[in-house]
């Protein structure tokens, strides 16, 4: 092995210990958070109480999710495949587009197993990535099921007997568990709208892919070509809110806090944990010793000329001086 890809080549015995004893056990605990959360009860949503006839929740019901205009499944695929293809094609493009003594050789594990730095950052980015997109949902489903907040249609599709619960006007308000006739589940859904679920996983897919582009694309000859692609995710994903908010699924308030939510996960994850899509700066190769110099080479010290008084005694006298010789 030549001493430029010695030095080049970055050592670790910890990669593999770490990914499978740390990541992949926290991985696997995020992954089955998000799934109680989503699709058991094992969390229990808290039940809020409500005024009779109060319109901010009288909004008529818009029907299944499936039926918006944003649906899950197509939200779900964007956020999903929008920012892997992102940065697969990006590192692919700074991968082969690198001079060769800019790159890293390999990595070199307990002697025993050797990756390829362009498969450990897209699997380090894509991993935080994913990581990143249960956090979210974790976050966005617990601000749910705490706070029990209605959506605009919570009435309609609650349907309240009025006249049972002795509804005489609007100021009363209504604690019964069992004032809801309508379907349970549908009723369910209807108390999970702070914050936004689909905002939240649209902006977050939006600013991680935003701030990926931004740090690692360098284009020169087209500069308009990064601001436009940015622009467009972001539009995207506050799309998905407007369109939450327009067909009464969610509140502008419960839109606002799922932007935030994501948007601030987005933002940690890259600026703490993957170090603004940094590449692993390997320490400089040490420098060869010197050789020092002999003794005998070394430069003289010029001295200055120092004049003698017995000199100044001896030398000859000018006629009138006041001191003659003595003989």
């Amino acid at each position: 092995m030549m001493a430029g890809e010695q030095g080049r080549m970055k050592t670790s015995v910890s990669i593999v210990p770490c990914f499978l004893c740390v990541e992949l056990v926290i991985m696997a605990g995020t992954v089955l958070l998000a799934y109680y959360f989503e699709y058991t009860d094992t969390f229990p949503v808290h039940i809020q109480g409500f005024f009779c006839y109060d319109k901010a929740f009288s909004k008529p019901y818009p029907g299944p999710e499936d039926d918006s205009k944003a649906p899950p499944v197509l939200v779900y695929s964007l956020v999903t495949a929008i920012p892997t293809v992102t940065i697969l094609a990006g590192e692919l493009t700074c991968f082969f587009m690198k001079s060769e003594a800019a790159q890293e050789k390999t990595i070199v594990t307990a002697d025993c197993c050797y990756f390829n730095p362009l498969l450990r950052r897209i699997v380090r980015f894509l991993g935080v990535y994913s990581f990143g997109l249960f956090t979210t949902t974790i976050f966005a489903n617990a601000g749910q099921v705490v706070t029990g907040n209605q959506t605009p249609h919570f009435l309609s599709a609650c349907r309240p007997n009025y006249t049972a619960l002795g509804c005489h006007s609007g100021v009363q308000y209504v604690t019964e568990r069992r004032a809801c006739t309508g379907n349970p589940y549908v009723v369910a859904s209807a108390r999970k709208s702070f914050p936004s679920k689909d905002a939240a996983l649209s902006l977050y897919s939006a600013v991680y892919t935003v701030m990926y582009v931004t740090i690692v694309f360098r284009t020169k000859g087209t500069r308009l070509t990064k601001p436009t692609l940015c622009l467009t995710l972001l539009s995207l994903a506050v799309l998905v809110g407007v369109v939450r908010v327009a067909e009464y699924r969610n509140h502008w308030s419960d839109v606002l806090a799922g932007f935030l939510t994501g948007g601030a996960i987005a933002a940690f994850l890259v600026t703490c944990v993957i170090n603004n899509f940094q590449q692993t700066q390997l320490p400089p190769p040490p420098a060869p010793p010197q050789r020092p110099e002999p003794v005998l080479s070394m430069p003289m010290m010029p001295l200055a000329c120092v004049e003698s008084p017995l000199e100044k005694l001896s030398g000859p006298q000018t006629p009138g001086s006041a001191f003659t010789e003595i003989t």
